[in-house]
This record gives structure tokens, C-alpha cells and sequence, in this order.
């Protein structure tokens, strides 16, 4: 059994990308969040796996091939965590932030033959993008404090201190700031995210 939890909540103005404004509007700052929201759901569906999980913090949009289920109340990792505990056999997480993910990547993982138990993936601010279990354990990732620049030091930690043999995956870069925004553009030219910035920059999106 293999599972891809996609870890995303609703886009609405005021509670995504709220970094992004000013310069950008809350409701154009919404519009990034469901660009980049439709991207991982695109990455996701291109993964061969067993079940597809969309983990969704709010009204889920409909997505081919995803079973959403609501988050429970509780910090970040306590909702990670029970996202783990809802799955067995080999699953991997990543979030609605990196829409220039490499399905690859993942297929890679979720097939991977080499022993190891956990993947990580680093992200460029000091959390993650990308976490996978070959046990799945809710266990491994409550009480880890999340969103703060030490976050995926932590994570990894906690993963090694459990006795795991861990892999490390290509670090990228979330989208937070205009800055990152840019970066992320660049490396995914062709995806809904950078048109949806070219649009909100050139004053096509009110």
C-alpha cells in the first residue's frame, strides 16, 4: 500500500500567502494559493500510488483521484500527525507550497527498493516540503515545532533519533515572500503559479 497526503486548506483572502500582501492584495495572494494548490494537485495525480489523500483544512475543491478528508483541530504537527496515523505502508506528504515539485522525485521515493525508512525533504527557509514514512507513525512527527527555521533540523532529528535510516531529497524552496514567489516562477515556467504571478504582476488580476 502507498499513499500521497497532499497537506492544504482553503484559499481564501486573509488566510493563505498573507506574506505576499503588500505588495499583492489579499484576494491576488489568494489567487497564487489556488495556482499553486492546482500544481501540487497536478503533481500529485502524475505519482502512481495506491490512494491519494488530499488533507484539507477547510471546503476541499474537487480533485480527480483524491479522497479528502478534513484536518482535525491542533497545531501543525498535530494535524501532520494524524494524517500519518490515517494511513499504513509506505507514505509520503508534501504540502500546497512547492508547485515546482519534480513528480519524479516522489514516484522515486514511493518505489524506492534501498532500505530506507524515512525520506526528508529539506526546505530552503529551514522547514520541509516533503516527509515519508515507510511506517507511517504519527508518533514521529507530534510535538515537533513547526513553522520556525529550525523546524526541519528538528523533524530530521526526531526521524534519526528513532532508529530510521533516513534519505535526503533535493531541498525547494517554499512560496512566503515575493521574493521566493519569483524563485519558484522561475523554476516551474510552465506551471499555473507562474502565470498566475505574471498575471497578478502585469495587472491582469485585479
Amino acid at each position: 500500500m502507498t499513499t500521497l497526503i497532499v497537506l492544504a486548506k482553503e484559499c481564501l483572502p486573509g488566510r493563505v500567502k498573507t506574506r505576499l500582501h503588500p505588495p499583492f492584495s489579499l484576494e491576488e495572494a489568494a489567487r497564487l494559493a489556488a495556482a499553486s494548490l492546482d500544481d501540487t494537485l497536478a503533481i500529485a495525480q502524475a505519482v502512481r500510488c495506491d490512494r491519494r489523500l488530499l488533507w484539507f483544512d477547510g471546503r476541499p475543491p474537487a480533485a480527480a483521484g483524491f479522497e479528502p478528508r478534513p484536518q482535525p483541530a491542533g497545531g501543525l504537527d498535530e494535524r501532520i500527525a494524524a494524517a500519518f496515523d490515517a494511513c499504513r505502508g509506505r507514505t509520503v506528504l508534501i504540502g500546497m507550497d512547492t508547485p515546482q515539485a519534480d513528480p519524479a522525485v516522489l514516484q522515486a521515493v514511493l518505489d524506492d527498493d534501498s532500505g530506507a525508512q524515512a525520506w526528508f525533504g529539506p526546505a530552503t527557509d529551514g522547514g520541509f516540503w516533503a516527509l515519508g514514512l515507510d511506517r507511517p507513525d504519527g508518533a514521529l512527527v507530534r510535538g515537533v515545532p513547526m513553522s520556525t527555521a529550525q523546524t526541519g533540523a528538528a523533524q530530521r532529528a526526531r526521524l534519526v533519533e528513532a532508529g530510521l535510516s533516513v534519505r535526503d531529497l533535493p531541498p525547494l524552496t517554499d512560496v512566503d515572500t515575493v521574493e521566493s514567489a519569483r524563485e519558484v516562477a522561475a523554476a516551474a515556467p510552465g506551471s499555473a503559479f507562474a502565470s498566475a504571478l505574471a498575471a497578478v504582476r502585469d495587472g491582469a488580476v485585479a
